[in-house]
């Protein structure tokens, strides 16, 4: 391209039960052509680029030109490593690398090219279209674990999967994006170009995507009914959509538009950004973005509700990583993210009461209410855990260098979560006492137990300590609302990235505390499962859920691998990761 650019490894983000015979679509056999296309056009597989679109865009956004700003080191310099912190850091290293290959021989074994091992019974399900999910989305991991072998036998099965077509009649394009678009470019990039099919699936797969994009006002279907897509002599973008889902796709687009030369890709969601742009200041909270949006009325004022959580987190990770993947030299993304975080501080991010008195931070969510006030809701999420290591990358790359104290105390807000629990696991959410004046938060039992009525309201006729007993509840929690852990890779990401930052090897202390425990908590005969409850009392073992979602391979296990791994190994200076 003549300009240097980042490259980048995609992370990946909830499934049925439903398993999907994959089903090989013939668009001569079950779709009649569309207007202006003869049956005599239509191959197997779908030539997706060759489809026309109803709402083509008179003229194409073209990728940013010009020379690379200069963006400042991320990662800590570090020092000469003494033998004994090495010893210790390899033998964590192993052990990950073995709970992976145990996870991975399960997929390999009972769930070969389809998307996910059901780990406690040695099956497979398919929930994201039935095309190798989890073999797709794991293919970096293969990659930076040196797995050769087995990323070969990845790779020759790759080839096999029909990227035009999936058993899904109806398509989530920010899940196809994250774990498939995101799985195959990042292998790309990590093996420098060399496996030729990598691309050419991504940019199948990409064309494939770019048709829900076909609408009136370019703002595309979130949730599309591809098989009749080519069908439709009109289309229209939802009258509803997660901010999230809308807006968590530009890194895989635009590293396509990059790799290919082709400018769709990068057009198709740049559209996208110019409205979160064109609308972040005219929200309930101006700055943030609302948990859902009208792309059918480009209205970004439909919903009072505010979250780094679950259903908007992804849309803010990316403003810091596309303006990386940019060479930031486009500053939209910046201001982005710089009005984002500046509304965070105020109306978000909490302090939690605490039995230690940690100085630490949790980020809730906010609501608008009918007489104006902005309402904090103390829960905090798993899903939210990301925050930190999305504040400690900005605070370096935007020069914001006092914020790298509350991107660690998010950090440590997480790992209070893990370590406070019995099993050592952090609930998918839960609810603490936000403290109104972040200097006056000495705990007692007394605040704890006021927080639990207060939580509680009128809906319960017990006293605290009753609560308390019932609940499972542990000191500083008032509330815990989904037991669950799901294997997401949040907390470890945000604790490798500050890692890095840092230098403070009591993070990867802390890291290998979440591993040991998850993997106490989850490890079957066949992988990893989803557990149903974090809160389960020491000694008797917590039901195992039968899931293990493609991101505990292609993520959660990543990041505990790199955390424990020498600093130039994906270096956050060389990889938008």
């Amino acid at each position: 391209m003549g300009m240097y650019y980042r490259r980048f490894i995609v992370l990946c983000l909830s499934a049925t039960l439903l398993v999907l015979a994959f089903r090989q679509l013939t668009l001569r056999d079950e779709f009649p052509p569309p207007t202006g296309t003869s049956s005599s056009q239509i191959q197997h597989p779908v030539q997706w680029k060759d489809i026309p679109q109803l709402y083509p865009v008179s003229s194409m956004i073209a990728l940013p030109k010009g020379s690379p700003s200069p963006i400042p080191r991320i990662q800590h310099d570090f020092g000469v490593e003494t033998v004994h912190n090495k010893e210790q850091r390899l033998h964590r290293q192993a052990a990950v690398k073995e709970a992976f290959l145990h996870s991975w021989e399960g997929y390999k074994k009972h769930a070969w090219l389809q998307d996910e091992v059901t780990p406690v019974t040695g099956r497979y399900r398919n929930a994201f279209g039935a095309r190798g999910a989890t073999l797709v989305d794991s293919l970096d991991t293969l990659l930076i674990m040196g797995l050769e072998d087995d990323f070969k036998a990845a790779l020759k099965a790759v080839k096999k999967i029909d990227f035009s077509t999936t058993a899904e009649p109806i398509l989530n394009i920010f899940e196809t994006t994250i774990r498939y678009l995101g799985g195959l470019l990042s292998a790309y990039d990590l093996t420098d170009g060399v496996h030729h099919v990598l691309l050419n699936q991504a940019t199948r797969l990409g064309d494939m995507l770019y048709g829900a994009f076909d609408t009136p006002n370019r703002l595309p279907i979130t949730r599309w009914d591809w098989e009749n897509g080519v069908l439709k002599d009109y289309k229209q973008s939802p009258s509803h959509a997660l901010t999230a889902e809308l807006g968590t796709l530009t890194l895989e687009f635009t590293r396509l538009s990059q790799l290919t030369g082709d400018p769709k890709y990068y057009d198709a969601v740049q559209r996208i950004t110019n409205k979160f742009e064109e609308h972040q200041n005219d929200t309930a909270i101006p700055g943030l973005f609302p948990v859902k949006v009208s792309p059918e009325d480009n209205a970004f004022n439909i919903d009072r509700t505010f979250t780094f959580g679950g259903m908007s987190d992804s849309l803010y990770e990316y403003f810091p990583k596309q303006y990386m993947l940019l060479g930031g030299i486009v500053d939209q993304y910046k201001t982005l993210y710089e009005r984002a975080i500046a509304a965070a501080k105020q109306y978000l991010f909490f302090r939690p009461l605490n039995p230690q008195n940690q100085d630490i931070l949790v980020s809730g969510s906010a609501r608008k209410n009918m007489l104006g006030y902005i309402d904090l809701e103390s829960e905090g999420q798993h899903l939210s855990c990301f925050a930190g290591g999305m504040v400690g990358i900005s605070a370096k790359i935007f020069n914001r260098t006092d914020e790298l104290d509350i991107a660690r105390k998010l950090v440590d807000g997480c790992i209070w979560a893990y370590d406070s629990m019995p099993t050592g696991v952090m609930p998918e959410n839960f609810h603490a006492i936000p403290c109104s004046d972040p200097d006056d938060c000495s705990y007692s039992t007394e605040r704890w137990h006021r927080g639990v009525m207060d939580q509680s309201g009128w809906a319960r006729s017990m006293d605290a300590p009753e609560i308390i007993r019932e609940d499972g509840l542990e000191p500083g929690f008032t509330k815990i609302g989904d037991r669950r852990f799901l294997l997401r890779p949040e907390a470890i990401e945000s604790v490798f990235i500050l890692y890095r930052i840092t230098g403070d090897r009591t993070l990867q202390d802390a890291a290998w505390r979440m591993f040991s425990a998850i993997q106490n908590a989850t490890q079957t005969e066949f992988a990893n499962s989803a557990i149903a409850d974090v809160t389960c009392p020491q000694g008797k073992e917590t039901e195992k859920l039968d899931e293990c979602e493609s991101f505990w391979m292609a993520e959660t296990l990543k990041y505990f691998y790199l955390v424990f791994s020498e600093p130039d190994l994906v270096s956050l200076d060389k990889y938008v990761l």
